[in-house]
């Protein structure tokens, strides 16, 4: 099974515009491999359904500290101590900028992406289509761990 970095590449580059651009927060990737089970890496993930010419799933997950810190950015406050509703709206947020860079940038696939879901706990279960093999790339930042898990099946002649 190979990894097909022509869908892969676009959603890391997402990632990292959006941290970077609307966050300020560089990320730096620490990693590449197949997910040995289903479950979110970190307690909070965003996650987008796609369908077209390939039909996947992309979750952005991380901890609690990261979600916490990109929300106090997003809302110029800095007096966000736990993972609320306001914080859960922000991973929301940054989840459709990651997916909507990345949607540019996957044109050749004609590509539609859900609104995201927003999963909070741990050891959450995700659903990924049947046949893809999903991957998992880790990332970290100056306020924690987060990763990109993506898992994409396309028709034999896509």
């Amino acid at each position: 099974m190979s990894i097909d970095i022509d869908y892969i590449n676009p959603v890391v580059a997402g990632l990292e515009e959006a941290f970077t651009t609307m966050l300020n927060c560089s990320v730096e990737r620490t990693g590449i491999g197949l997910m040995e089970n289903n479950q979110a890496l970190y307690p909070v993930s965003g996650i987008i359904g796609v369908s077209g010419k390939g039909v996947g799933t992309i979750v952005l997950s991380m901890q609690p500290s990261v979600a916490i810190k990109a929300a106090e950015v997003m809302l110029m406050t800095d007096d966000i101590t736990e993972v609320n509703d306001d914080v859960l709206d922000a991973v929301g947020e940054i989840t459709n900028m990651v997916c909507g860079g990345a949607k540019a940038k996957l044109a050749q696939f004609h590509l539609n992406m859900s609104l995201p879901n927003i999963l909070c706990g741990d050891n959450c279960r995700l659903h990924f289509p049947q046949n893809a093999h999903p991957i998992s790339i880790p990332f970290k930042c100056a306020w924690g761990m987060l990763a990109l898990q993506i898992g994409f099946t396309f028709p034999t002649n896509r």
